[in-house]
């Protein structure tokens, strides 16, 4: 049941994403496979500081900003087409605090919010299994797909240039590769990232914003028991923004870090620790971020 194991501790990671902006994902084994009719819930928390961790290309300078978020996340692994899938939605409750400068001036901030649901197939490498057939299975190449929605959900004041809330939709589509060699196992994605206008934005402008074309990788060692330790890397570009007509010069050119720790608890229980830093920085998003995540799992025969 090893490989099982494996995939019940990287589901935490996929489903921990709050406190950053969907390009900076970089949590690994999104694409690892699954029996079907598993369920996934999750508990975890995150923390950011310093740089701008929700929209880097806004005007403000020097900013100054902690988030601390609440993670409620459902996950259940089923079968589409044919193929293995995994459908979840995140529910990330964020307090945003802090400071930051427009202009001469210093504004601060105070504010909670809450939003992104994710599916993803895998085409190739992973065939739908039931858990007797599951624990015979030794992953090779993984191919896989996934679509993340990310909803107008947090809290929004357009009289305010800082909010967890960006008052738009935003779509991201992305093509992912896993390959397993022994104990460890090689992965990599890209994805773009597409957003609606905010037509109510600070003073009542309209502001739109190009797509952000991104890149994680993942080099993952697995250990007996079903922990797991990963180095993790992303790179995001794009992203320049128009108000009202008027391009901005806030082109996104930016390498974040980080490492991912998962350790089994039991047959249904897990716990993950991430961490990650911003390396380099066009414009914003120079945070560190660190999370906890507790994974309790049921059904499919478990």
């Amino acid at each position: 049941m090893k490989p099982l194991l494996m995939f019940l501790r990287a589901l935490s990671g996929w489903l921990l994403c709050a406190g950053a902006a969907l390009a900076q994902d970089i949590e690994p084994r999104a694409y690892s496979h699954a029996p079907e009719g598993v369920n996934f819930a999750v508990i975890g928390y995150a923390r950011t500081e310093g740089g701008l961790a929700f929209d880097p290309a806004l005007p403000v300078k020097n900013p100054n900003l902690e988030t601390n978020s609440a993670v409620l996340a459902y996950a259940r692994s089923l079968t589409l087409w044919g193929m293995s899938a995994k459908l979840g939605g995140v529910l990330p409750y964020t307090w945003l605090d802090g400071s930051a400068q427009l202009g001469n001036d210093t504004i601060t901030r105070t504010v909670e919010g809450t939003g992104d649901l994710r599916l993803s197939v895998n085409l190739l490498g992973a065939p739908p299994m039931t858990l007797q057939e599951f624990a015979r299975y030794r992953q090779d190449l993984i191919v896989g797909v996934s679509l993340k929605l990310s909803a107008p959900t947090g809290q929004y004041d357009s009289s305010r240039l800082v909010n967890i809330g960006s008052n738009r939709w935003a779509v991201e589509p992305e093509l992912g590769v896993s390959k397993a060699l022994g104990p460890w196992t090689l992965e990599s994605a890209v994805a773009m990232i597409f957003y609606t206008d905010n037509d109510d934005f600070y003073g009542g402008q309209t502001r739109s914003q190009d797509d952000i074309y991104t890149a994680h990788g993942h080099i993952i060692r697995n250990f007996a028991g079903g922990h797991w330790l990963s180095l993790d890397a992303n790179y995001f570009t794009g992203g320049r923004t128009t108000l009202d007509g008027e391009r901005g010069n806030d082109l996104q050119q930016n390498w974040r870090t980080g490492i991912t720790a998962a350790f089994s608890l039991d047959r249904l229980h897990s716990i993950k620790f991430n961490a990650s830093s911003g390396v380099s920085a066009r414009t914003g998003n120079n945070f560190d971020l660190i999370g906890i995540a507790w994974q309790y799992r049921w059904g499919g025969g478990l």
